[in-house]
């Protein structure tokens, strides 16, 4: 069974990913997982933080000459803004984002005097991480063949014709 865990928080000092469970052997393509990352960087609704931050993976462990060793794999995501976070004074957060983990976060871990705790923890940016594991996912299931990809047949009542077009056609 393949299992992570995150670390890290938005505006600390990096995200981080540790991953057990991938066997021993794997070719690890860290120009994949980067260029997975790129793509979580693009689209509409972006903030001002993807301006600042440019996604690039670090393996700290569990790859040797670019093949996994069958330990746990622990991968870096550095924060470029740290520095202009760190050591700097902010005022408690008290009031919850809607549609975030804000609220029941500040009530699991008690953080209710300040969300702050928590939001830095459920960020976009924490994302990063996650897609790194699912990078290394697909580096994995390409040894068997297995490729996973996805497309928008309907968005709101516009729907898109796929009839006749191969599986390259749909995933350009």
């Amino acid at each position: 069974m393949i299992e992570y865990i995150t670390s890290g928080e938005s505006h600390g000092k990096a995200i981080i990913v540790t991953v057990k469970g991938i066997p021993s052997n794997l070719k690890v393509d860290e120009e994949f997982i980067n260029n997975e990352l790129k793509r979580r960087q693009k689209g509409y609704g972006r903030g001002g933080r993807m301006k600042i931050e440019s996604d690039k993976v670090e393996i700290l462990s569990g790859v040797w000459k670019e093949k996994t060793t069958g330990s746990p794999i622990t991968l870096a995501i550095w924060n470029k803004d740290y520095d202009n976070w760190k050591g700097k004074e902010n005022e408690p957060i008290l009031s919850p984002r809607p549609g975030h983990a804000d609220l029941i976060g500040g009530y699991k871990y008690n953080h209710l005097d300040d969300l702050r705790k928590v939001l830095e923890r459920s960020s976009a940016r924490e994302t990063a991480a996650r897609v790194a594991v699912g990078a290394l996912a697909k580096l994995f299931l390409k040894e068997f063949n297995i490729e996973i990809f996805s497309h928008v047949l309907n968005w709101g009542g516009i729907e898109i014709d796929t009839k006749g077009l191969s599986f390259e056609e749909i995933k350009k």
